[in-house]
């Protein structure tokens, strides 16, 4: 859950990655800031409250999702044990009713997905709001005249490759911008997982009489 969050998330914060400060410093060069959003959002406390309350949804459409999955196996098995003793009219309606039982739990399915989407895209705009105006507190005081976000999204190269410099990493700035120590992070991070470093470039279930084969669940929302 909390790996597919995070692609989520990701793919979110490329729309909150401005070109930020209005100002050049005075020395007449370009300073030009990197940041991970993504990164700073996973470090936020609020991310932690959203993660269980999509935890605590995801839980309750799966437990609608697999009643509704029990009544179908429990149907499907009373059909193949008396099936051969049926009479043709009761054989095509139980047939029926198991097609219609399928249907329902794809509908279900996808009604869950779309459910859990949105309300994630609901808990999150406050926070891209957040970590935006921190962004533009932090690009402004420390005169940069961009902040690029290091990320660009699941599937994608890196905006940055390679940085020769931490001069120029505003991660830590925005952390303490939003509350957040980063030293205490760090201490607790391993070496590969600290901000800052540039990353190297990296159907439908058939309707019919038989059930679905494995027990419905709502995955976490993607990265879009």
């Amino acid at each position: 859950m909390k790996q597919k969050l995070i692609a989520f998330l990701v793919v979110m914060t490329i729309i909150t990655t401005p070109l930020l400060a209005q100002t050049t410093p005075a020395s007449g060069l370009t300073k030009i800031g990197y940041t991970n959003v993504d990164y700073i959002i996973g470090k936020l406390p609020e991310s932690k409250v959203m993660q269980n309350q999509l935890e605590v949804t995801k839980a309750q459409l799966d437990k609608a999702l697999g009643e509704t999955y029990k009544e179908a196996q429990e149907k499907y098995e009373a059909y193949q044990k008396n099936g051969a003793n049926m009479t043709d009219v009761i054989r095509a309606d139980k047939e029926k009713e198991l097609q219609n039982l399928q249907t329902r739990i794809q509908e279900m399915q996808n009604n869950a997905q779309t459910s859990l989407q949105t309300k994630q895209q609901q808990l999150l705009e406050p926070i891209l709001t957040k970590v935006n105006n921190a962004i533009q507190e932090v690009g402004k005081e420390s005169g940069f005249l961009y902040i690029l976000n290091m990320d660009a999204g699941a599937g994608t190269t890196p905006i940055i490759l390679f940085a020769a410099s931490e001069d120029n990493n505003a991660t830590n700035l925005i952390l303490r911008k939003l509350g957040v120590d980063p030293d205490k992070i760090e201490a607790a991070a391993p070496a590969a997982a600290k901000p800052g470093t540039a990353a190297p470039v990296t159907a439908p279930a058939k309707t019919g009489t038989t059930p679905p084969a494995t027990t419905p669940a709502t995955a976490a929302p993607k990265k879009k």
